[in-house]
């Protein structure tokens, strides 16, 4: 179902009134679903919505991977806001350290506010204006890690819709990874996705007891 909307089916009411519009490369996939996905990405930015990027690669789900690399592209081009993994990052900018890798996305896509990256177990990295954070995993016996990403990206889109995107600190930055990095854990030590979501009191209690 996820690659049969067509372009004629967005909710275009719906778009007018978001703050922030968060899509993937998965709904880019197959033609039609591709060209529904631009149509309400354009929308949504014409409405004065943040736009939010997440590449998501996963090879197996498209005909090459020169098409999967042209949709990231084009994600990377037209977002605010970009989470990305430290594979991702990799195979984009052929750098495997972090800082460096960041660097070239932001001097490639200046477009980019806010750019965040996951590491797993290892943390994660927000680069934002002129300031670059590391916040630290949290220590947690995973089970299974389906739904972590999302989870992540889904506090830091929450905590930019309650404190916006135009004069964050470094304070906002670190607060900000810390509860995404928090919701993460939790969620690796649940098996599922989405029903397992942890509620923000959970999520404080995690980071209070670090």
């Amino acid at each position: 179902a996820d690659v049969m909307l067509t372009e004629d089916e967005i909710d275009y009411s719906l778009l007018s009134s978001t703050k922030v519009f968060h899509f993937g490369t998965l709904s880019m996939t197959h033609e039609g679903v591709e060209q529904a996905t631009k149509a309400a990405v354009k929308a949504a930015k014409l409405s004065g919505a943040l736009v939010s990027f997440d590449p998501n690669f996963r090879p197996p789900l498209w005909n090459s991977e020169q098409k999967m690399l042209e949709a990231t592209v084009w994600g990377m081009g037209v977002c605010d806001i970009l989470k990305i993994s430290d594979n991702e990052i990799d195979l984009l900018t052929g750098e495997k350290n972090i800082e460096k890798a960041v660097a070239i996305i932001r001097h490639d896509y200046p477009n980019i506010r806010l750019l965040c990256v996951t590491m797993g177990g290892e943390g994660s990295y927000c680069s934002y204006k002129d300031m670059l954070v590391f916040v630290p995993a949290f220590r947690v016996k995973a089970v299974e890690t389906t739904g972590a990403g999302d989870t992540f990206c889904a506090c830091v889109l929450n905590y930019v819709v309650d404190h916006g995107i135009e004069a964050l600190t470094e304070d906002n930055l670190r607060e900000m990874m810390t509860f995404a990095g928090a919701a993460a854990a939790l969620v690796t030590t649940r098996k599922g996705a989405l029903r397992v979501m942890p509620t923000a009191i959970e999520i404080e209690k995690t980071i209070a007891n670090k």
